[in-house]
């Protein structure tokens, strides 16, 4: 019988021990048991797993291992397709590099000042993180030499070529020594990521990580079948569980702030997540999640990515997926490292068909609970009383209270009981103790959708999601369906269909460097030598002013403003009338480029629509 495999046997320097033996690490996990001695010896690997599965330190421990502290130059280059996931990496390798000398590690993303970052590369950073597009305009600026880099690992690569990114990092690929050490992840396998893979790696070998289930195994996941407003049940819920912290996930950036607002009515300790908020804002919150200020975030998809936070116990999916492998990336938001975590799904009776889909993708067993009753929620909230009561019994002017409780009760002529029941009536405050049944829900309440309009978008999904099946893989990254409420500017960008641009590197680069959801960005046109983009109304200056420094198919995109029809005030009625029908020869040479039906009409009238906040 072989002995256990332990870090200790894996090769690695001391000082790279010492730091993962201080973060609390026993037994590597399967891929780093079998990536680590691969990447040791400088060759090529490419690994087929999941979130959670401990990937990064899989390859962060071995090229740390390799790097040469004196060497002042870009040595190791990561890159992730969002911030949040550069971020947690960049953080995972100063972590392991705690105790080994002379190294710097920095990260590259949109939405951090440049200063900060050219200062960093200046002193001579040894280990890149980066997003692909904010890399490339360090790479168009000079500011970042990549000639003597050795090592080159693509995270996440399938999430990459689902956001659009795939280009980007070809472009970026195409720039690096081909002596240099390659390694992939992805959690499948895309025709796309296979062309990658025979392209830049050179004799990889592969690692595959096939775990029983798609789902972390110390997860515990449920559903619960919506018959009362869900506002109420989220209440209901996190009184009910037993957690540290929790994350719920919702499908816009409005929702989080509003659910946030509930909850803190309610009495819990909750901050939204998401992408209108600026970084600094957005990595506060996380602090304070981690410090144990706050308890609970409620976020987006991709204001969560990459997220990994240890006090994490509970995962809420207040509004189910659409995807099943973003419920699997949701719920590894717990459950790490061998971690036990519980995740709870919010299923409406016209989506069960994804409850299905998800159940079937990730070949995991989630059984069906109740809405916590109120009795049950009533006894938590006694037990919580009671551990009060029996901490301030330990005050030190607890004689003086009992003092004046006798007084009190002597002067009213109460009882003792009574007393103390007044005294619990008053303590109570906005959480009393006796708690009311939920009524099943007989209308929406204010802030859901009608179920007929849900309905409607979900068929849309159904028919968006099949049009997908049918593209090419990797010919364009699947978008959520734009709000047609939301009022929308023209923009042109000095990148046309004669430099290779397709619709796909627009949106990726406008989401990446903006932070803006690709369902806030709306029709796309491409002409010869420029293209225009629907963004919403209202982009502040400095957002506009980046984008001239944003490149796009090595082109800078140098957005401006453009005047549009849509935007022009509208003719009176005679006189379109009265104008002369157009030939159809003299119409724009520009072919129009959409996500969206292009027939089809916003029902909302210009003046109703919601405008989106980018403070």
């Amino acid at each position: 019988m072989s002995e256990p495999v332990t870090f200790e046997s894996l090769n690695l320097s001391p000082a790279i021990l010492k730091a993962v033996e201080q973060l609390g690490y026993e037994t590597p996990s399967e891929i780093q048991t079998q990536c680590i001695p691969l990447l040791l010896d400088k060759k090529d690997v490419l690994g087929m797993a999941q979130t959670g599965t401990g990937k990064t330190a899989a390859f962060a421990l071995p090229l740390l291992n390799n790097i040469d502290a004196d060497a002042k130059h870009p040595q190791i280059l990561v890159l992730t397709p969002t911030r949040e996931l550069a971020i947690q990496v960049a953080e995972a390798f100063e972590q392991y590099a705690k105790f080994t000398r002379g190294v710097e590690v920095l990260a590259l993303y949109g939405g951090q000042s440049y200063g900060i970052q050219l200062s960093a590369l200046r002193r001579g950073a040894q280990i890149i993180v980066a997003t692909p597009g904010r890399l490339l305009d360090h790479i168009s600026r000079k500011s970042i030499d990549l000639s003597r880099l050795s090592a080159l690992v693509l995270d996440e690569a399938d999430e990459m070529l689902r956001m659009g990114f795939i280009d980007d990092v070809e472009s970026i690929m195409a720039q690096t020594p081909e002596d240099k050490q390659t390694c992939l992840f992805s959690a499948t396998m895309p025709k796309q990521i296979q062309s990658i893979c025979k392209t830049y790696l050179q004799d990889a070998e592969q690692v595959r990580i096939t775990p029983r289930n798609s789902t972390v195994s110390t997860i515990e996941q449920v559903y619960w079948q919506a018959r009362v407003h869900k506002n109420n049940a989220i209440v209901r819920f996190l009184e009910a569980e037993t957690f540290d912290a929790a994350i719920v996930f919702v499908r816009t950036r409005n929702d989080t702030v509003q659910l946030a607002e509930l909850l803190e009515r309610e009495g819990f300790s909750a901050a939204p997540l998401n992408g209108d908020m600026n970084q600094q804002a957005r990595e506060r919150t996380v602090d304070r999640l981690k410090s144990g200020l706050l308890d609970i975030v409620i976020a987006t998809d991709v204001a969560a990515r990459g997220l990994d936070v240890e006090r994490i116990s509970l995962v809420v999916n207040y509004d189910i997926p659409q995807d099943s492998e973003a419920y699997v990336h949701r719920i590894g938001r717990t459950g790490r490292a061998g971690r036990q975590g519980k995740a709870i799904l919010f299923v409406k009776g016209n989506e069960r068909y994804l409850l299905k889909n998800i159940i079937r993708h990730t070949k995991s067993d989630i059984a069906e609970v109740q809405l916590p009753s109120a009795k049950m929620v009533e006894q938590k909230r006694i037990d919580a009383l009671e551990t009060k009561i029996a901490a301030a019994l330990e005050h030190k002017d607890s004689e003086f209270f009992a003092q004046v409780a006798s007084s009190i009760g002597n002067k009213l002529q109460l009882s003792q009981g009574d007393l103390a029941a007044a005294l619990l009536c008053l303590a109570q405050q906005q959480t009393p103790l006796k708690v009311e049944e939920i009524k099943a829900k007989e209308r929406p309440e204010r802030g859901e959708r009608n179920d007929r309009n849900e309905r409607r978008n979900e068929r849309g999904d159904r028919g968006e999601r099949r049009r997908d099946d049918n593209r090419r893989d990797g010919d364009k990254p699947r978008r959520e369906r734009r709000d047609s409420n939301t009022p929308m500017d023209t923009y042109r960008i000095e990148v046309g269909r004669e430099h290779g641009v397709q619709v796909k590197n627009i949106v990726g680069a406008i989401a990446n460097e903006a932070d803006i959801s690709s369902k806030y960005i709306g029709d796309i046109r491409l002409f010869d030598a420029h293209s225009t983009v629907e963004l919403p109304q209202g982009m502040p200056a400095e957002k506009v002013a980046h984008f001239q420094k944003v490149y796009i198919c090595k082109r800078p995109m140098k957005l401006t403003l453009s005047p549009s029809e849509a935007n022009a005030p509208r003719e009176p009625r005679e006189q379109r009338d009265s104008r002369p029908p157009r030939d159809r020869n003299e119409r724009s040479e520009g072919k129009k480029r959409s996500f969206r039906d292009p027939n089809a009409k916003s029902k909302a009238p210009r003046k109703e629509r919601r405008a989106v906040s980018f403070q």
